[in-house]
């Protein structure tokens, strides 16, 4: 009966000690606020001489300009603008920007260049500006006329 007894407890005892453990967790995401970008203002070179040697025209994201070869920018400057886009979305997150290589009618649109650079942080209002600038290529003796591209150029964003 002691043997008995003794075998029962030790049975016990690794009945115990081999008993399964186990832990609990929940699961959970959170749903941000989807990125969006919509345009301010358009781009506008404004009013640019051409003479009869190639140059271009330089457009800051700040709206500045510059030139070079043979364009001038006369005292009347007509309207000019970088291109200006308001960036939506989660607050504090960063996103990429992606900037066209060219955009190309009777004159190149190239060089593209933005503020912010190539990433931004959506500030924490929910938004950001974006500006864009770019090189406009003018032709030697380039015909007098309003030009507008006949197609738009694309700039997006994307959470990092």
């Amino acid at each position: 009966m002691k043997t008995t007894f003794k075998i029962l407890a030790v049975l016990v005892a690794m009945v115990g000690f081999s008993a399964a453990s186990y832990a609990q967790s929940n699961a959970s995401a959170t749903i941000i606020t989807p990125i969006s970008i919509a345009v301010v203002d358009h781009m506008n070179f404004g009013n640019v001489a051409a003479s009869g040697s190639l140059g271009t025209v330089v457009l800051t994201t700040a709206g500045a300009r510059s030139v070079t070869g043979g364009v001038s920018l006369p005292t009347t400057t007509g309207t000019v603008s970088a291109a200006n886009f308001t960036v939506s979305g989660q607050a504090n997150f960063t996103y990429s920007i992606t900037l066209p290589v060219s955009g190309s009618e009777t004159m190149t649109v190239n060089t593209f260049t933005s503020d912010p650079a190539t990433t931004g942080t959506i500030g924490g209002g929910g938004t950001q500006s974006l500006s864009v600038g770019a090189t406009l290529n003018v032709a030697a003796s380039q015909v007098a006329g309003a030009y507008t591209s006949g197609s738009t150029f694309n700039v997006t964003v994307a959470y990092n």
